[in-house]
């Protein structure tokens, strides 16, 4: 099965600039003036579009937001390791993205990221059963 996950966004270039300076790919086939798509995973991907277009699609117009607006999900996806984690929420940071919370519970270490238009992001790493508590 694909994941579609289409947030509307301020600026579709500033969008694609943070995206891109977090490493996720651009699929170009599937993106325009009006949206860029960005596969997350095999599989996964995350469409942003403008807010006109998004707003055109389905007739949501009352529910596009902004990044005052608290965002009403949270994509969460593991990587392979806790300095992966660091890593792209480093990326984040650096690109303009607001860095939140870190976890680091027994079973699995958690931070937290908002991109430019309050998206949120909680990427993980589950510990082996054998790693030490922290």
């Amino acid at each position: 099965m694909s994941l579609f996950i289409t947030c509307p966004v301020a600026s579709v270039e500033r969008a694609t600039a943070f995206y891109s300076a977090l490493g996720f790919t651009l699929n170009t086939d599937m993106s325009d003036d009006n949206v860029s798509c960005f596969a997350l995973a095999p599989e996964q991907y995350v469409m942003l579009g403008s807010r006109e277009m998004y707003a055109s699609v389905g007739g949501v117009e009352d529910l596009v937001g902004g990044p005052d607006t608290p965002s009403k999900v949270t994509v969460s996806f593991d990587l392979p390791s806790r300095e992966a984690v660091d890593e792209l929420v480093e990326r984040a940071g650096a690109a303009g993205g607001r860095v939140g919370d870190t976890d680091d519970y027994p079973f699995m270490y958690q931070r937290q990221f908002d991109d430019p238009d309050g998206y949120h992001y909680s990427p993980f790493w589950m510990k082996p059963d054998d790693a030490p508590a922290t």
